[in-house]
């Protein structure tokens, strides 16, 4: 059916005799809306991924269970469902209405605050962020006797400030 489907979106795929193409795609439009996607402003994909996401909510998963990584005949339903709450803005009105039936939200979008590494203004900042840093080695090689630091490493100076030495 996905194959005769795809045959049927491409270009001519619904014959070369334009009338007869419009009955059939007026034909395909009666039983299933969304027979051409890219009509709703989706891709071909999506009516897959939503099948696959309310086929697991049918079989008992919730919602919660639905993480990345969790798959439908091989398609990365949870990644998906993620990526859907994501980009909430960019789907039209119908893929909002949807996966709202499902129990699927916008991501709450994390407020970005501002963060300083330093107290000092201008030109020394880059040269104070340097200096910590050398500080932060040198307590790390003392306490541990070592130069190769773990990639996520976060020193903590005596001042209360912290250096990402791993990074």
């Amino acid at each position: 059916m996905g194959q005769w489907l795809t045959n049927l979106r491409r270009p001519g795929g619904l014959g070369k005799d334009p009338e007869r193409a419009q009955r059939r795609a007026e034909q395909l439009a009666a039983i299933a809306p969304d027979w051409k996607p890219r009509t709703l402003g989706r891709t071909v994909d999506w009516p897959r991924h939503y099948t696959g996401l309310t086929t697991l909510l049918a079989g008992g998963a919730g919602l919660e269970e639905i993480v990345p990584g969790v798959t439908h005949r091989g398609d990365d339903i949870g990644r998906w469902a993620a990526r859907q709450a994501r980009d909430w803005t960019l789907l039209n009105p119908e893929q909002q209405h949807c996966l709202d039936k499902v129990g699927v939200k916008p991501a709450a979008r994390p407020q970005k605050t501002a963060t300083r590494t330093s107290t000092k203004k201008g030109t020394d900042k880059g040269s104070n962020a340097f200096t910590r840093g050398v500080v932060a080695l040198q307590q790390y090689i003392a306490r541990e006797g070592k130069h190769v630091v773990g990639r996520g490493h976060i020193e903590a100076l005596p001042d209360g400030t912290t250096v990402r030495l791993g990074v």
